[in-house]
């Protein structure tokens, strides 16, 4: 309690309520009541006051004491005694807004206005600690519609993949610089200073603390003549799955590697993920790759063009063994995450590199080609309950309408779109290649899992147990032979098959089929093989429809095949 406040309590003999007895409404009104402004007290305290009280002189640099409820009048410093008189001359002084009288309202006003604007903004700043903030901010509505790109960074655990993500939500004004400035100083209350800019993609609290990503990143920035949706891949290996469900939806990838001296060996040798990472994508229909060089501003690297192309000479041999054209399909540009070099704008100290930076760059790249006529076919990434059943996923072919009759593959269910969102935003219609949520009619959510696909009812997508395929056995310690079970990943589903039965060889050059069927197949080998998944799985040839026809094999962690459907075998009643 104030001290003059204390004073007046007392010689007001016993008339006040001491303000302890009663809580305050709120815990504002009690910071309000500690700020320096005008004192006002109850009216029926004047009849309670003592005339003959002995006089004292207020203590005028005590914070006076303000009830909320009641207006605000100033009290002006006292030269000499304290009068009745003189305190109810003071308290029938007009009052003007904000407290004070209108003579020193030129002095008091600033500091009063200050003030509040400081209370306000930490209420705010409360308040959106409260809030998660969302991954993908709102468009304009009468934005003309671009051409939506989707963009997944892969890489090595500790690449900066999430910090490249966050740097450029950050230059295409996707997130505000406060936001920033909050994480910032949260990250520093952690001691990792350097985390802040991961943590627009990484909201969960979790990822946070780890500093690793684990489930799929997702946001949105656009350019001038672009809509690209980032998908922010986890590095670590045991979240190498999510990482292929995000790999599945994308056009392009960006193939994040660490410059500093150790980092990129790490990463690109046995084991490392620069490696399992890059063929995947190519595995998941990945066909244009960035290689972004990423630390170039380390001590240990200073914008360095030998440890540059030291780096791209390991990197090419082997992006050309999975597949990429290193002409046409691959991009080599040095950047630096975490001031955001070469990102945006070109850099002063990276005179030897000439091209475009990131964002222009990609910008600048051709379209891609899609077949809006085609049948629908929408995978389904992930569902959830939210005032009916929603899900996610990528759009690969044919436009869907609100209002649309469409068809749950493989469990048949007939379901109408109530409401289509693209990227967030309430559309009537969607093309091919978007990120789209929908609220569906006439299914549970419980009915549907990953990996599910919506179809057009005159045109349903294929599904069954048993396919064969052609394989390549990338790492694999021992044989492999009839019966061999492994968890096959294709488009967005996760299942585990059998290899039932191995029909022949193929060989690596010629694309001769062996006469005979072999016993086994080993690492490196190109087999065709019977595969039977445990459960129904939707699924197409690759000739038909490339995006659900190529799948990987996975065991103990590791990607051990790749593969391709070549035909589907129709069960026996």
């Amino acid at each position: 309690m104030p001290e003059n406040e204390a004073t007046f309590a007392i010689s007001a003999g016993g008339g006040a309520m001491d303000p302890r007895d009663t809580a305050p409404d709120s815990w504002e009104l009690e910071e309000d009541a500690e700020a320096p402004t005008a004192a006002a007290e109850l009216p029926s305290a004047f009849a309670a006051l003592n005339v003959n009280a002995r006089p004292f002189v207020p203590n005028v640099n005590a914070p006076a004491f303000i009830p909320s409820f009641l207006q605000a009048v100033e009290v002006p410093p006292s030269d000499g005694g304290w009068t009745p008189d003189s305190w109810l001359e003071v308290s029938l002084t007009a009052p003007v807004e904000n407290g004070g009288t209108e003579a020193d309202m030129t002095t008091e006003e600033e500091t009063w206005e200050q003030k509040e604007e400081n209370k306000d903004e930490e209420r705010m700043e409360e308040e959106e600690e409260e809030m998660p903030m969302p991954k993908v901010a709102p468009a304009p509505p009468d934005a003309p519609k671009k051409e939506h790109v989707n963009v997944v960074f892969i890489g090595h655990v500790d690449a900066g993949k999430s910090t490249i993500g966050g740097q450029i939500m950050y230059l295409t004004g996707m997130v505000e610089k406060r936001t920033l400035e909050k994480y910032e100083r949260e990250a520093k209350e952690k001691n990792r200073e350097t985390w802040y800019l991961s943590w627009a993609l990484d909201t969960n609290q979790e990822e946070r603390d780890k500093g690793k990503t684990v489930e799929v990143g997702r946001a949105y920035f656009e350019t001038e003549k672009k809509h690209f949706t980032i998908l922010d891949a986890p590095g670590h290996k045991s979240f190498v799955p999510n990482m292929i469900g995000g790999a599945s939806q994308a056009d392009m990838a960006v193939l994040v590697i660490s410059a500093r001296k150790g980092e990129f060996e790490t990463g690109f040798e046995k084991g490392g993920q620069t490696r399992e990472h890059a063929m995947l994508a190519k595995t998941a229909g990945v066909k244009h790759l960035i290689v972004l060089v990423n630390k170039m501003d380390d001590p240990t690297v200073n914008w360095s063009l030998d440890r540059y192309e030291e780096c791209k000479e390991k990197l090419v041999p082997f992006l050309k063994k999975v597949g990429f054209n290193p002409k046409k399909d691959i991009h080599f540009m040095p950047c630096s995450g975490l001031t955001g070099a070469n990102l945006k704008d070109p850099v002063l100290e990276c005179s030897w590199y000439t091209g475009l930076p990131f964002i222009a760059h990609l910008d600048s790249l051709p379209n891609f080609t899609r077949s809006n006529d085609g049948p629908i076919r929408l995978p389904i990434v992930d569902k959830y309950k939210d005032m009916g059943t929603v899900i996610l996923g990528k759009l690969e072919s044919g436009c869907i309408s609100k209002a649309q009759q469409l068809v749950m593959m493989p469990n048949r269910h007939t379901v109408e779109v109530l409401i289509l969102l693209s990227d967030d935003v309430e559309t009537d219609d969607a093309c091919p290649g978007e990120n789209l949520k929908l609220r569906l009619k006439g299914i549970e959510e419980e009915e549907i899992l990953p990996g599910f696909i919506l179809c057009s009812p005159d045109n349903l997508c294929h599904s069954g147990r048993t396919f064969d395929a052609q394989i390549v056995i990338i790492e694999h310690k021992s044989i492999i032979c009839p019966g061999y079970n492994a968890v096959l990943h294709i488009h967005t589903c996760i299942e585990e098959v059998q290899i039932s039965a191995l029909i022949c060889l193929v060989d690596k050059k010629t694309g001769e089929k062996s006469k005979t069927r072999p016993r086994f197949v080993k690492q490196d080998q190109v087999c065709i093989a019977r595969l039977r998944a445990n459960g129904v799985i939707c699924l197409e040839t690759f000739k038909d429809f490339p995006q659900m026809g190529r799948f990987t094999l996975r065991d103990e962690g590791k990607t051990i095949a790749i593969g391709k459907v070549l035909k589907l075998v129709p069960e026996k009643d």
